[in-house]
């Protein structure tokens, strides 16, 4: 698989020919339900008539179109058995899917129209030759192997409550959708396969139908899950369920300690008491995404078969997380309300392991990694033991010596660090988070050491493959200092740690005055491994590996630095996976990071910010967070002893695009940016007051004493700091809260946790909660996400409900949408306030973004993963981006994304879900891989995915 990237995200697979055996043993589905084996010379038929029905019989031409419909006949074939089984079973509808595309991608434009025309004309004979709304005369096979006909009544009414409540969807589009997928002799779980994708097709028309995907998936999910119980051999529908989740709750429950994957303490809360407060109708909030998210890797199961529902597997999040409190089951239905309403989301491995009986509840693991071998591997051992129970690492490799240096107990010359980070690279492939994601870790190297410049082509595609990291994320650790030289274009020199090793430990004035002084030294030839360099030079070369292969990212040691809290307890020396965390490390302390995001966009009205609520949220947020630092299972005892000194914790927050949707604030504009302030200034403040409260009800953490906490610093205060060390920065500093008071507190009571917020991208859990991703704009208005749960059709719901509100939301504008890549822009019909409001994430300067995250950054005692995104990049305006970053005060930034050189598939078919489009928004690329959404993480890739 090829990444764009967090997204989350999301992954292009590779166009591979399937194996020949999967063909051989391939059916189509007829339109009369009767499975065929599978003939590719029909479809080189097909294409044939197609092209002499355009193009005429004359010999000249004869040539070029054979040769043209075999290749067009090779790609219909990989394209229906990519991703296919043993024995596949495909529909004639979708072969006749992937000719169109086939057609549409080769530019044979005139073919294509006229083959989509005898289709309609074709598929309107058919509907008009039908005998009526007959039941279909098939067999169901159950799971028990036992067939029997198919309740056509019972589908119907299972299709019509999945519409019920909903607007503008259509129980009998979906039958007929479903009746093109039947076949006699199908299985139990086809039906329902059949029935969910017969909604999903119907996605791109309208948004609801996706809800109406996931009601149907969880009618399955339903009957998976109560015949798998002792007590729960029969069915039941939405009304049913809200009178037997309690007694299966209990089941439930104990079927799962039974098997030895809940913790038996869970045994011991009061079930009856938690059954009763579980609210069924809350399964009816899931979008099709969100939900198959959920099926696919996050629900119990056994051998295969869930057993969890969505409220239990809730309630067994909150009530792992409430495991230490004095009053249970209230606690664990506080945990429970506030997840289950979507106000906020606890992080990935959290929702994995909370209440199992291996608890690894924490996000990120940060490491320092020694300059010996004992050093070096005992880090790798630790990136597999804490990358086995879903965990995303930052290494630290600075204090490895380069190539060159001198190993004094061989008298020989090291090979530099380059051989030991393919090790970790191959490391994180095979260490895979328990089979559910590949591991995933990011290498931080400093800008002057040695091997700097072969870091910064780790992740190319040619070159010594055993000095590459494919697997990999990369990311350069940059100094002010350097960044000053290349204002004032002038030279920079590179050393070997184990010469220069406090380096490693400076920063702001004490790093560069130590700096200019191992110059001097190099000067005079005391050094025996360095080398200088043009800063400018230096600098093109990382923006232009940035750009061609999406690696390293770019990060700031000073900031970090000089506004951590924890400055008297250590030193910053990298971020994380996914650049939002900022902590200690050292050789004796791996730092742990505990996630969860608040959706900011439960949290707005049309007139803006509910204080009220987000300080709720906000406040038991942080109490969740902090139980995980005692109830988390710790693979390693340096990772327990930093995290218990410290406690730190990240609360971040997503669904910002949608909040600025809910108030009509376009994405690129003045007021965006004053709303990025004013809502993380409040977010800021009760996330800080919320943390000293549990200071004074459970105790300061350790390391409090000497902290800028302790002498009453707030983040908003250690702007100043960075501004004195670089001279003045002129900031805003505005603020509108009594932050003297919490001051005052801060300093009297002091603080439970070390850090508190970090902004991670939540490529996974804004889809359970629906949401955008963390801080990111929009991709685009109608497009497909791909993760390894399939493909799925994303259309925007804002943007759709504003057309529907002035009757432009037709079959036109989603072609229209298809062919302009989800842009308004070019469609003439849209009033230009809407196209301002809708502006997609390369349409947006991204000067307003990089605003934005500064006057977050302001607020923040750690970071935020920060996309940027760049429609036509060139080395002037990624050098003046990422030197406006810099400036504005950014502690890190992320994945520069970049569209693709691919061109879009513009299908003229309703139903296209997951063959919609092509084009990536990628982290750019020297060889472009188309990608469909560039999300923050990547469920199958080593991105964020790990952190959120």
């Amino acid at each position: 698989m090829t990444v764009d990237s967090r997204g989350e995200s999301v992954v292009t697979e590779l166009a591979t020919t399937p194996p020949p055996t999967v063909v051989e043993h391939a059916r189509v589905l007829r339109r009369d339900s009767t499975p065929v084996p599978f003939d590719a010379t029909k479809i080189g038929v097909a294409l044939t008539q197609a092209f002499l029905a355009v193009e005429g019989s004359g010999s000249a031409g004869s040539s070029r179109i054979h040769d043209l419909v075999a290749e067009l006949t090779a790609q219909v074939t990989t394209a229906l058995f990519r991703h296919a089984g043993t024995e596949p079973l495909v529909h004639v509808e979708q072969i006749q899917d992937q000719v169109e595309l086939a057609l549409m991608r080769g530019e044979h434009h005139r073919v294509a129209r006229a083959y989509v025309l005898y289709r309609e004309e074709r598929a309107a004979a058919r509907e008009t030759s039908k005998p009526g709304a007959e039941e279909p005369q098939v067999h169901v096979v159950d799971l028990n192997g036992a067939e029997t006909p198919l309740d056509w009544h019972r589908v119907s009414t299972v299709v019509e409550q999945a519409c019920g409540d909903l607007d503008d969807v259509a129980p009998k589009a979906v039958l007929r959708e479903a009746r093109r997928g039947l076949y006699d002799g199908m299985s139990s779980r086809e039906l329902a396969e059949a029935l969910t994708l017969s909604a999903r097709t119907l996605v791109e028309s309208e948004p609801n139908y996706s809800l109406v995907a996931a009601r149907l998936l969880l009618d399955s999910l339903r009957r998976e899950a109560l015949s798998h119980l002792a007590d729960g051999s029969r069915e039941a529908d939405q009304d049913e369920m809200r009178g037997r989740y309690p007694e299966y709750f209990t089941a439930y429950v104990r079927h799962g300690v039974a098997l030895g994957q809940l913790t038996p303490e869970l045994a011991s809360f009061d079930l009856d008491r938690l059954g009763h407060a579980l609210r069924a109708d809350r399964d009816l909030a899931f979008d099709f995404l969100g939900l198959q998210t959920l099926y696919d890797r996050y629900l119990l199961h056994d051998h295969g078969v869930r057993y969890e529902l969505p409220q239990a597997f809730l309630m067994r999040v909150a009530m792992g997380l409430a495991l230490h409190e004095d009053d249970r089951e209230a606690r664990a239905i506080e945990f429970y309300e506030l997840l289950t309403s979507f106000d906020f989301m606890c992080s990935t491995p959290t929702l994995f392991n909370a209440g199992t009986t291996r608890p690894q509840l924490s996000s990120c693991f940060l490491t320092t990694v020694d300059d010996d071998l004992h050093g070096i591997f005992h880090s790798v051992g630790n990136n597999a033991l804490l990358s086995k129970y879903a965990g995303g690492l930052g290494n630290d490799w600075t204090p490895v010596r380069g190539i060159g240096a001198h190993i004094q107990g061989t008298n020989g010359q090291s090979q530099g660090v380059v051989p030991f980070l393919k090790i970790a690279n191959d490391t994180a492939v095979a260490v895979n988070q328990g089979g559910k994601r590949k591991g995933a870790v990011c290498a931080y190297l400093e800008t002057w050491h040695i091997d700097i410049e072969e870091f910064l082509d780790l992740r190319k595609n040619t070159g010594d493959e055993r000095r590459r990291t494919h697997d990999m994320n990369t990311a350069n650790w940059v100094p002010d200092e350097f960044l000053r030289r290349v204002e004032q274009d002038g030279t920079w020199t590179l050393f070997s740690p184990d010469e220069t090793p406090d380096l490693h430990d400076l920063y702001g004035a004490a790093f560069a005055e130590r700096y200019r002084e191992y110059e001097a030294a190099a000067e005079r030839g005391e050094l025996a491994v360095h080398r200088t360099v043009a800063a400018v030079d230096l600098w093109r070369r990382m923006i232009t590996m940035l750009f061609e292969t999406g690696h390293p990212w770019i990060t700031f040691k000073d900031p970090c630095n000089l506004r951590s809290p924890q400055q008297h307890a250590g030193v910053v020396h990298s971020s994380n996976l996914c650049t939002e965390i900022t902590l200690n490390t050292s050789a004796d302390e791996v730092a742990v990071c505990n996630l969860g995001s608040v959706n900011l966009a439960q949290h707005v009205t049309a007139d803006g910010l509910d204080t009220h609520r987000l300080e709720r949220t906000v406040t038991t947020a942080v109490r969740m967070l902090d139980n995980v630092i005692d109830i988390n299972f710790y693979t390693i005892p340096e990772a327990r002893r930093s995290n218990l000194r410290h406690r730190p914790i990240g609360l971040g927050i997503m669904g910002v695009q949608d909040a600025l949707f809910a108030q009509r604030i376009p994405t690129g504009s003045p007021e965006a940016v004053e709303f990025a302030d004013r809502s993380t200034e409040h977010f800021s403040y009760y996330a800080i007051a919320a943390s000293s409260a549990l200071a004074v009800q459970r105790g300061r953490y350790e390391s409090f004493e000497g902290s800028l906490w302790s002498r009453g610093i707030l983040p908003l205060d250690s702007l100043g700091l960075l501004r004195e060390a670089r001279g003045g920065e002129d900031w805003n500093a505005t603020s509108t809260l009594d932050w003297d008071a919490l001051r005052t507190t801060v300093r009297a009571d002091g603080m439970r946790n070390s850090n508190v917020m970090a902004i991670a991208p939540t490529a996974t859990i804004s889809n359970i909660c629906g949401v955008g991703q963390s801080i990111e704009p929009i991709y685009r208005n109608l497009y497909v996400k791909s993760n390894m749960s399939g493909d799925f059709t994303v259309a925007n719901a804002h943007l759709v409900a504003d057309l529907k509100r002035i009757g432009l939301w037709d079959e036109a504008m989603v072609a229209d949408l298809k062919y302009y890549d989800g842009s308004l822009g070019p469609v003439e019909r849209v009033p230009d306030d809407l196209k301002e409001l809708y502006r997609t994430a390369f349409e947006v300067e991204p000067h307003w973004l990089v605003e934005a995250a500064a006057r977050r950054q302001k607020w923040l005692d750690q970071a935020q993963s920060l996309n940027l995104y760049v429609s036509r990049p060139s080395g002037r305006i990624l050098d003046e981006l990422y030197r406006l970053a810099w400036r504005r005060g950014l502690k890190t930034t992320y994945y520069l994304r970049s569209t693709s050189a691919t061109h879009v598939e513009k299908s003229t078919l309703p139903g296209t879900d997951g063959k919609l489009n092509a084009v990536t928004a990628a982290a750019v690329t020297s060889s472009p891989s188309p990608s469909p959404e560039p999300a923050a993480c990547s469920v199958d890739e080593p991105d964020c995915e790990a952190c959120q």
